[in-house]
């Protein structure tokens, strides 16, 4: 990439709101924790949204959980899917290269549908877009197939808030399968709809496009997640139907799916933690990689409202360079970034000798 385009980026990612309050100390009077003192704080930086800050005086009511109530016609398709990516990764050898190139591109494009559009940008609000960005971000979003914004970001506000409680809506604690895609094949615990229903999502019901995506889901997952990376292919370079199909397709919106639930299973179980030993929640730099930089999970739990969701700027997060990038071409603005000293202060703290700053 020319010197002069990378100045520009660097330029613009300096531009940044950066919190620099002093952070409370560890254990503080009356027993008051360094984490749920910064996350009122991170609160009066995005005053706009305060239910994706986590509420330690949730505690999950006593007694034995309720019967799992299996959807089956999720089961079933989710089964189907995964069938039909296995055959896919057999048939990738004999795929044309355009249909790989077109396969990949359409992983990245979808993926920052989720990292940048619904996470980033709609769940927690670490910046701003314009409407171009936000005209792509909601497109890019509905080729992802994950729920439209509206539902994953009030479920993600929920796993924030709640986190590792049966108002948890992937909670970790019921195991590796459960948070990585179980939860989606069972019905959801009655403190999921209970506690989510009551979180404010006045923000995005204002946001007219958002709220478009959610009237024509529908049609527009089937046309932009299975119809057109099948159609592209086939019509425009001659692959074969079946290759398009399970491997532009299935294999692809598989791998996106994967990728994005290994934030929610991995990156809660299986990491280090240098930002805050009492959550689960971990930092995986193979997370980071395959979910495009959302694996500096210990960090992003800690420091929510942070654009970046990592310390480290760009280093394994692609989302981060997409954002500044944007921001370089003035459709993203007024990036939420956590200053350098208030995360060494968290970290002194913390006191993992396992951790390197940059």
């Amino acid at each position: 990439m020319p010197a002069h385009i990378l100045q520009e980026i660097s330029g613009a990612y300096s531009a940044t709101t950066t919190i620099t309050a002093p952070p409370s100390g560890g254990q503080q009077n009356g027993g008051e924790k360094f984490e749920k003192s910064s996350h009122h704080w991170g609160a009066d930086v995005r005053p706009e949204l305060k239910d994706d800050l986590y509420d330690p005086t949730y505690q999950d009511d006593e007694g034995p959980p309720p019967k799992l109530e299996y959807v089956w016609r999720n089961i079933i398709l989710m089964a189907l899917l995964h069938l039909g990516a296995l055959y896919g990764i057999t048939l990738v050898p004999s795929c044309k290269l355009y249909t790989c190139l077109f396969a990949y591109l359409y992983y990245v494009i979808s993926a920052l549908g989720i990292t940048a559009g619904a996470h980033r940008l709609w769940s927690h609000r670490t910046y701003k877009a314009r409407l171009p960005l936000r005209l792509f971000l909601i497109i890019a979003n509905t080729m992802a197939f994950q729920n439209d914004v509206y539902e994953w970001a009030r479920d993600h506000r929920a796993h924030h808030k709640f986190s590792e409680t049966h108002a948890d809506p992937h909670n970790s604690r019921r195991g590796f399968f459960f948070s990585h895609v179980g939860w989606l094949l069972v019905r959801k615990h009655p403190a999921v709809k209970e506690k989510g229903g009551k979180l404010d999502m006045s923000d995005l019901k204002a946001e007219k496009l958002v709220m478009f995506q959610r009237r024509y889901y529908k049609p527009g997952l089937l046309l932009m997640c299975f119809i057109l990376p099948t159609l592209v292919p086939w019509y425009c370079w001659g692959e074969t139907f079946v290759n398009s199909l399970c491997v532009s397709t299935f294999l692809r919106y598989a791998v996106v799916l994967n990728a994005t639930w290994l934030v929610n299973s991995a990156a809660h179980l299986y990491g280090y933690r240098p930002y805050d030993k009492n959550i689960s929640s971990r930092e995986n730099i193979l997370v980071s990689m395959g979910a495009v930089g959302e694996g500096f999970h210990n960090y992003h739990h800690t420091f929510p409202y942070d654009y970046s969701v990592s310390e480290y700027r760009w280093h394994i997060n692609f989302t981060t360079f997409f954002i500044d990038c944007m921001a370089a071409l003035g459709l993203a603005y007024d990036r939420k970034k956590v200053s350098k000293a208030v995360v060494l202060a968290r970290i002194k703290r913390t006191g993992d000798g396992s951790h390197k700053s940059s």
